[in-house]
């Protein structure tokens, strides 16, 4: 039996007498599209470190292509083949765009980078990261240093970041937060064009992007799952209007 890209079974998290996540399963197939969505507080940002191993869970079992990694390190985890982006941007104001992307390279190659995420003197290693780079459209960027990109060119970066690790399963952290309607247009026609043989998790708030870009949704609220099923049932569901998307369901 072929094992899944990512795999959550009964994955709990207390703090104290606080239980913020409960029983949570969920399971995404190699080139799954799925998104998890719900209320402020429902639990969403617990599971993504849950996922990505900035918190360990309470109790319950977490998977990343067959190996259990429930106890595992966030490097780890990435050995196994998971790559995130932060709600919030982590990006380094003085690097260029090209250094960032040499950083994850160098460290998906076993190499060191030099002096400030310099690529080694390696041409396949450049050719690589200007093709990510041309990609996710940023190739006429590659010299320009982070601090003066605006916010949502810098937002492509860390999926460019992300996308040099070549994931297994990629999981993006509310990635349209804070951008104007012109950059979410662009992010979702990145996402949309991201390679089918990676199973991509996103949680998000825009339900336009969610709506357009998944193929399967989990409805978040208070630390449990209220719903799973394709984009068209979670809209129609009542009590998932109710909870969250009332009339941005329609959006």
């Amino acid at each position: 039996m072929t094992a899944h890209a990512l795999e959550v079974v009964g994955v709990s998290k207390s703090f104290g007498a606080l239980q913020v996540s409960k029983d949570i399963s969920l399971s995404l197939e190699r080139g799954a599209r799925h998104a998890i969505i719900g209320p402020n507080g429902a639990g969403k940002t617990t599971f993504v470190h849950l996922v990505s191993g900035l918190l360990r869970p309470t109790k319950g079992v977490i998977r990343l292509d067959g190996h259990e990694v429930t106890s595992a390190s966030p490097e780890r985890r990435v050995a196994y083949g998971l790559a995130r982006t932060f709600q919030i941007s982590s990006l380094f104001p003085k690097l260029t765009v090209a250094q960032h992307v040499g950083l994850a390279l160098s460290a998906r190659h076993g190499l060191d980078a030099r002096p400030w995420g310099e690529l080694p003197d390696r041409p396949e290693l450049m050719d690589e990261a200007a093709g990510l780079l041309e990609s996710v459209g940023l190739l006429r960027h590659a010299a320009t240093r982070v601090a003066s990109l605006a916010y949502g060119l810098r937002r492509l970066i860390e999926v460019a970041i992300a996308l040099a690790l070549k994931p297994k399963v990629l999981l993006l952290d509310e990635p349209a937060a804070g951008l104007p309607s012109g950059d979410r247009a662009a992010l979702l026609e990145l996402l949309l064009r991201l390679p089918r043989d990676m199973a991509v998790l996103v949680i998000e708030h825009d339900m336009s992007l969610v709506f357009r870009f998944a193929e399967r949704i989990s409805v978040l609220v208070e630390g449990a799952i209220l719903l799973e099923g394709p984009p068209a049932e979670v809209r129609s569901d009542p009590r998932v209007r109710t909870v969250y998307l009332g009339t941005r369901a329609h959006g």
